[in-house]
């Protein structure tokens, strides 16, 4: 090819190109055109619509204005129940809590009530047991008072019959037969054989059965006395004893 052909083709093409560009640029801006007439007829549309409802709440203001203290009367109202919900949620809440406090405050109590229950069963058992005790020593307390008693008239009649039976002249002596009488007391002198001998135990044991004890001298004159008459016995005793080399 030729340099002037191609020189001429290069201009040619860059023509083209321009043409092209300038085509899609009209055709681009048309576009652009239309939307930003679209847009603006949206705003007329959206302004209008703003202003008739800005004309429609002035004519229902200048129709009824009492609908709109209503309408604020409401608004008020409803805030003041939104702080009184609120309020009776904090005491809501804290109404649980104590709910659960005095629920685990009942729960102890129960437990002490059956812990107390427990130990009323226990004191009512061990009280019975203690009445049947009671009854087991009354009953001793009855029988021992009727031996008391027996005993008693038989200490009578005993006394009777040793101090009072068989004297001739009918009168009950100061001593039972067989003592001797040596101011104060009465005494029984025992001269036993050696064979029959007791312990210082033994005897004491023997004159107590006999409601008596081994004889201890108050006085000189008592002490004469209880010699005189146990001269010539195989000895005896009396209230006194030695003991690691003391009298008791």
């Amino acid at each position: 090819m030729a340099e002037g052909e191609e020189e001429v083709n290069y201009a040619s093409w860059w023509s083209h190109a321009f043409w092209t560009f300038l085509i899609q640029y009209s055709a681009g801006r048309r576009r652009f055109q239309h939307l930003a007439c679209c847009l603006g007829i949206l705003c007329v549309i959206l302004l209008g619509g703003i202003i008739g409802v800005c004309v429609y709440l002035t004519l229902i203001h200048e129709s009824d204005p009492n609908r709109f203290k209503e309408n604020s009367s409401l608004r008020a109202t409803n805030t003041k129940l939104s702080l009184e919900n609120a309020n009776l949620t904090r005491d809501n809440k804290y109404l649980t809590h104590q709910l659960g406090n005095l629920t685990q405050a009942y729960n102890v109590s129960e437990r002490n009530v059956k812990d107390l229950s427990a130990g009323v069963q226990e004191l009512t058992t061990k009280n019975q047991e203690l009445e049947t005790e009671k009854k087991n020593l009354t009953q001793k307390i009855q029988n021992l008072t009727t031996n008391w008693n027996e005993l008693s008239i038989s200490r009578a009649q005993w006394s009777i019959d040793s101090y009072c039976l068989g004297n001739a002249d009918k009168k009950c002596k100061p001593c039972q037969r067989g003592w001797l009488l040596s101011q104060p007391s009465c005494y029984a002198y025992i001269n036993a054989q050696p064979a029959n001998q007791k312990t210082w135990e033994e005897a004491q044991g023997d004159c107590r059965g006999k409601n008596s004890d081994l004889a201890v001298a108050h006085d000189s004159e008592e002490k004469e006395a209880i010699n005189e008459n146990g001269l010539g016995s195989n000895g005896f005793w009396i209230g006194l004893r030695v003991e690691d080399g003391k009298w008791k």
